[in-house]
């Protein structure tokens, strides 16, 4: 097999690059490295509920991971796998999508003419919008944010915006198309279902009901199976030698769960900017051809026509990031400046004094993708549990037992799971999370098994 591997992630805050190497036991991770991107950017056409990010921005942080990374070993690289944020879409000029210059550490690449990335948080197709849609034929409900929907938004309030481009794809597709110089976008199963109008049993798009609706299908990259070579780099890259594998691009969902997944009994739980709860599917398991709506567990395509079983909520971490926006706003409002970051280990450490909270937090501020008008609210208040510690530690109960009313209990005792990995950023920071997440579900709880994206999509190579 390859002995040395780069593996990339292009998530929603951050950008990691990992460095995989061959040893007696196997692949192990050799360095990493990652830099936040602070690429969020005002969308002037969606308004307040659109939700974009600048490409320059995440391209930059990229290149400033592979910086950092020991030339020796970047030399040594065969082959490149990345992963990215699922849904989103950018738009590019196919023959001017990025310029290539020399940077210090060898040749790296820059976004010419390319949109900004319209990411999977975008909220600016209304379920109205949605329903004025073509139904898909396909397993997987359409929602704000997957990428078809976003382009149909663009067909009916700014056609002219989409003439400026003839390529899209997935932020990860973009690279790849960028690294391996492809006249025409590749995309694989996980990414194309992730968009909606595609059909996994057959692993087509459904161009025939979006061609009756006007849809560039010009725009649908051509589509490929997780794992398999998209094609090579054009150029060296930060010393990576022209040459060397580009797989096609992957889901990072996918690659976090392959990182830490190596049995059937277990059930991965996530909890970083959302939240995830995934169950591995029996062998030869095919999705319904038609979604249920109502439904709040999705089935994502995984490696070798496996599929996994998700919950995956839109209120994770983000959550407790918003509440702490509101106390340090309160604490502002009252003439005093408390930092955003002092506030976070003071209200764990608040909660952890606190065992027991009568007061019940509901905590979907963000909806969820099944029920996108539902809203946030805060039951069984009584004067005695209006404390900072009380108000947390119910905030962050709430978040667990959202994600178990999606997914529960039962049905992961019905399917064998036998114990949890616990993973992501937001459990590994949060005791009273964690403590939680023990409360709540009778299996043996593993953490420190963190999932990471970079090396799932490094170790799929």
């Amino acid at each position: 097999g390859p002995t040395c591997v780069l593996g990339v992630d292009l998530g929603t805050t951050s950008v990691k690059a990992a460095l995989v190497t061959g040893t007696e036991r196997g692949l192990a991770l050799a360095q990493s490295c990652s830099r936040e991107t602070q690429a969020h950017s005002q969308s002037l056409e969606a308004g307040p509920q659109g939700m974009e990010q600048d490409v320059q921005k995440i391209i930059r942080a990229l290149n400033e991971c592979l910086a950092a990374l020991p030339q020796q070993q970047l030399q040594q690289v065969t082959h490149i796998g990345i992963s990215g944020q699922m849904h989103g879409v950018v738009f590019w000029k196919s023959d001017k999508g990025c310029k290539w210059s020399e940077s210090g550490t060898g040749p790296a690449f820059e976004p010419d003419k390319v949109s900004p990335l319209v990411t999977w948080q975008d909220g600016r197709c209304s379920p109205t919008f949605l329903s004025s849609l073509p139904l898909p034929q396909s397993h997987v409900s359409l929602a704000t944010g997957f990428g078809c929907a976003t382009v149909f938004w663009y067909l009916k309030n700014s056609p002219d915006f989409l003439k400026a481009y003839d390529a899209a794809g997935t932020i990860q597709d973009y690279v790849v198309a960028m690294l391996c110089g492809l006249k025409k976008p590749l995309m694989s199963v996980q990414n194309a279902a992730s968009w909606g109008y595609f059909n996994c049993r057959n692993k087509s798009w459904n161009t025939d009901i979006l061609k009756k609706s006007s849809f560039p299908v010009h725009f649908l990259p051509e589509v490929g199976d997780p794992g398999s070579i998209a094609g090579k780099t054009t150029c060296a890259w930060h010393g990576i030698p022209k040459g060397a594998k580009v797989g096609i691009a992957l889901g990072d969902f996918q690659c976090s769960v392959y990182s830490c997944l190596t049995e059937r009994t277990d059930a991965v739980l996530n909890v970083s900017t959302s939240a995830q709860l995934t169950i591995s599917m029996p062998l030869g398991f095919q999705p319904p051809e038609v979604p249920d709506p109502s439904s709040a567990v999705t089935y994502f395509p995984y490696f070798s026509g496996d599929y996994l079983a998700v919950a995956a909520s839109l209120n994770g971490g983000n959550v407790l990031a918003t509440f702490v926006g509101m106390v340090a706003q309160w604490t502002q409002e009252l003439g005093l400046q408390v930092q955003e970051s002092a506030i976070y280990p003071r209200i764990i450490q608040a909660a952890l004094a606190q065992k027991h909270s009568k007061l019940s937090v509901h905590p979907t501020i963000f909806g969820e993708r099944h029920l996108p008008e539902q809203l946030a609210s805060v039951t069984s208040i009584g004067a005695s549990e209006l404390s900072l510690g009380h108000v947390t530690r119910a905030l962050c109960r709430g978040i667990v037992e959202n994600l178990c009313s999606m997914l529960p209990v039962q049905h992961l005792e019905e399917m064998g799971v036998r114990r949890i990995l616990g993973s992501g950023s937001a459990l590994a920071r949060n005791e009273v999370l964690r403590q939680e997440v023990e409360r709540i579900f009778p299996f043996p709880v593993v953490y420190g098994k963190d999932v990471d994206a970079a090396v799932g999509a490094a170790l799929v190579m």
